[in-house]
C-alpha cells in the first residue's frame, strides 16, 4: 500500500544509515554538483517507464527517508518540477519503508534525461556519466556521494572494516571504480550472484572516502573508533606477550628445579663445582626469580647469559643421571 508521506527514522540506527542521513543534509553551492549528485542517485535508484502512447515517467526509489527527502529537493531546485512522493509500509523482518519519487510523463522529459546522463542524444539509455558531467573534482565528489546514496554502505568501524556499493549494471560499476581512482581510491569491483560490488578494504582508503564525500561526522566517528581499536589490539598483543614471557619463565625455572632437586638426590649438590652450586642453592631459594635477578644475587655478579650457560651445564648433568651415564 502507497501512501503520501515521509517517515522518521527510528532509534539504533547502524552505522551506515546514520552516515546517509548525514550525507542528505549535505548541500552543494554549485549547480553542476548538484546536477551531478541528482545524476548518480537517478542512475543508482531510478527507472524509466514507458507507457502506452510513448509517454515516459522516472520512479526513483530508495528506504532512506531523507534521501528520499534529498531527491525531492534537488528535483525541485534543478527543474523546477512537481513530483509525487509515495511509501511503502514494510511489514516483513521489520524492514523500512520503501520510498518513490515519480516524475510524470511531461513535455521536456526527454531532456531532463538527457541533462541527468540517462540518455544520449539518439535517445539510448547511457551506462556511465558522462564525462563533462564528472570532469571538475568538486563534482566527481558530489557524483560519488550520489552513488553512495543511492547504492552504497559501510560497516561500522568497531567490526571489519568494508565499504561498497552494489549496481547491476557491469559498466557502470567499473566507471565508479574508474572513478574514485581519480580521487586516489584504489577501488576493486566484484560480481555477486547478479550484482557488481565495488569495495574499499582498508581503513585508510575508506576514511579517505567519507572525507571526499563529505560525511565529515561521520569521518570523526570512524577516525575515534579506529584509533580505540587499534590501541586495543596493541594492548592484547603486549599482554599476550607479556604472558607468553611469564610462561616462557615459570616453565623453565620448573625444570631448572627438577634438574637440581633430582641432583640433589642422586649424588647431593655438595658434588658440584662451587660456581653451578652457588646458581642451584640460589634458584632452590628464589624458585620465582628471573636469570637477571639471580645473576645479581651471587657473590660475584654475573650477567644473565653467564647465569643460562651455568643453568645448562647443570641440565646436562641432570639429562646424564637420567640417562644412567653418571
Amino acid at each position: 500500500m502507497w501512501y503520501n508521506s515521509f517517515k522518521k527514522e527510528g532509534n539504533g540506527l547502524s552505522f551506515s544509515t546514520v552516515t546517509k542521513n548525514e550525507l542528505a543534509r549535505v548541500t552543494d553551492k554549485r549547480l553542476c554538483c548538484r546536477l551531478a549528485e541528482l545524476a548518480a542517485l537517478v542512475k543508482m535508484d531510478g527507472s524509466i517507464q514507458i507507457s502506452a502512447g510513448r509517454q515516459v515517467a522516472l520512479n526513483i526509489a530508495t528506504g532512506n527517508a531523507a534521501v528520499a527527502r534529498k531527491i525531492f529537493s534537488l528535483i525541485k531546485e534543478l527543474f523546477g518540477l512537481q513530483t509525487e512522493v509515495l511509501a511503502q509500509r514494510k511489514t516483513r523482518l521489520r524492514k523500512n519503508n520503501v520510498y518513490l519519487i515519480r516524475i510524470a510523463s511531461q513535455p521536456g522529459m526527454g531532456e531532463i534525461l538527457k541533462r541527468l546522463g540517462m540518455m544520449d542524444d539518439m535517445g539510448r539509455l547511457k551506462d556511465a556519466a558522462p564525462d563533462s558531467m564528472v570532469r571538475r573534482e568538486c563534482c566527481r565528489r558530489a557524483y560519488l556521494r550520489g552513488v553512495f546514496l543511492g547504492g552504497g554502505s559501510v560497516n561500522n568501524p568497531e567490526g571489519t572494516y568494508h565499504l561498497e556499493v552494489i549496481t547491476e549494471n557491469e559498466t557502470f560499476a567499473h566507471a565508479i571504480s574508474e572513478l574514485m581512482g581519480k580521487l586516489h581510491l584504489d577501488a576493486k569491483v566484484n560480481r555477486r550472484k547478479n550484482r557488481y560490488v565495488v569495495y574499499l578494504k582498508e581503513s585508510e582508503q575508506i576514511a579517505g572516502f567519507l572525507n571526499i564525500i563529505g560525511a565529515h561526522s561521520a569521518l570523526l566517528n570512524f577516525e575515534n573508533a579506529r584509533i580505540y581499536k587499534d590501541m586495543r589490539n596493541q594492548v592484547n598483543r603486549l599482554v599476550n606477550c607479556d604472558t607468553a614471557n611469564l610462561n616462557k619463565t615459570v616453565n623453565a625455572s620448573v625444570r631448572q628445579m627438577e634438574n637440581i632437586e633430582l641432583i640433589k638426590n642422586s649424588v647431593g649438590l655438595g658434588q658440584l663445582p662451587d660456581l653451578l652450586r652457588e646458581v642451584a642453592e640460589l634458584r632452590i631459594k628464589y624458585p620465582g626469580a628471573c636469570l637477571k635477578e639471580l645473576g645479581a644475587m651471587m657473590q660475584q655478579r654475573l650477567s644473565k647469559s653467564g647465569v643460562n650457560h651455568r643453568l645448562r651445564k647443570i641440565e646436562e648433568l641432570a639429562e646424564k643421571i637420567r640417562n644412567g651415564k653418571l
